[in-house]
C-alpha cells in the first residue's frame, strides 16, 4: 500500500460545471458493474478530469487496525475494526484519506463543504495518536475519469448528482446509503419521503 511518502494533490481549476463537493449516485441501470449502487464523493473535477471516492463500499477483511499494523503504527482500540473504504478501481494499492477539513497538511486538498483529501503516512500516524481529523475514512483506490469522460457519462444518464453531505460521507452504516442518497433528490422541502429510483430507470443506461 502506497502511503510511505506525502503525495501532494494537484490544485484544481474550477469549471462552471464542476461537481466538486457533490455526490455522484449510480443510476439504477448503471452499466458498469464496478459502480452499481455506488455513492461517489467528488474531490476533484476540472479540465484534467475528475477524482472521487466511493463512500458506501468497504474492503472485505481489511479493518483499519490491520493496515496500521502493516505500516508499523500502534493500533488504537477504536480503530481495530473500523472499515477501510474501497475508494474505486484506480490505483487500488494507494491509500487516500477523506476527512473533515479541521486537519490540514501542506499536501492536503481542501474540498468545498468542509471536506479534505490527504495522501500521506503522517495523517495515519496522527489519526492513530489522536491528533488527526475529527472524521476520516482511509480509502484504498479511487474513482477516476479522463478529461471529458465524466461529462459523457453524465450525458448518458449513468449518474445522478446529489448535494454533498459530510454526515452521509462518514455514516458507518453502508447498507442503504445508496437509497438514502437517492432520497435526497426527492426530499427537498419535504416534498417526498422516499425517492423511487424506478422513475429514472427508463432514462438511464448507455445506448
Amino acid at each position: 500500500m502506497d502511503l510511505e511518502e506525502d503525495h501532494s494533490m494537484p490544485e484544481p481549476s474550477s469549471p462552471a460545471a464542476s461537481l466538486v463537493g457533490r455526490f455522484l449516485v449510480a443510476a439504477p441501470s448503471m452499466p458498469d458493474e464496478r459502480f452499481q449502487k455506488s455513492v461517489v464523493f467528488i474531490c476533484k473535477h476540472d479540465d484534467d478530469g475528475a477524482l472521487g471516492i466511493i463512500v458506501n463500499n468497504k474492503v472485505d477483511d481489511l479493518p483499519l487496525g490491520q493496515v496500521y499494523k502493516q505500516l508499523g503504527i500502534d493500533v488504537p482500540t477504536a480503530a481495530k475494526e473500523r472499515p477501510v473504504l474501497f475508494g474505486g478501481p484506480v490505483e487500488t494499492s494507494r491509500g487516500l484519506v477523506l476527512h473533515s477539513a479541521d486537519y490540514k497538511r501542506d499536501e492536503t486538498l481542501l474540498i468545498e463543504g468542509g471536506m479534505a483529501l490527504t495522501a500521506s503516512l503522517e495523517i495515519l500516524k496522527d489519526m492513530a495518536g489522536g491528533q488527526g481529523p475529527r472524521n476520516a475514512w482511509l480509502a484504498l483506490g479511487h474513482s477516476g475519469w479522463a478529461p471529458g469522460q465524466l461529462d459523457q457519462e453524465m450525458q448518458d444518464s449513468a449518474w445522478l448528482v446529489v448535494d454533498g453531505d459530510a454526515e452521509l460521507v462518514f455514516d458507518p452504516n453502508f447498507d442503504g446509503k445508496w437509497q438514502r442518497a437517492l432520497d435526497r433528490l426527492g426530499a427537498k422541502g419535504a416534498v417526498r419521503r422516499s425517492f423511487d429510483p424506478a422513475l429514472y430507470s427508463r432514462q438511464t443506461g448507455r445506448a
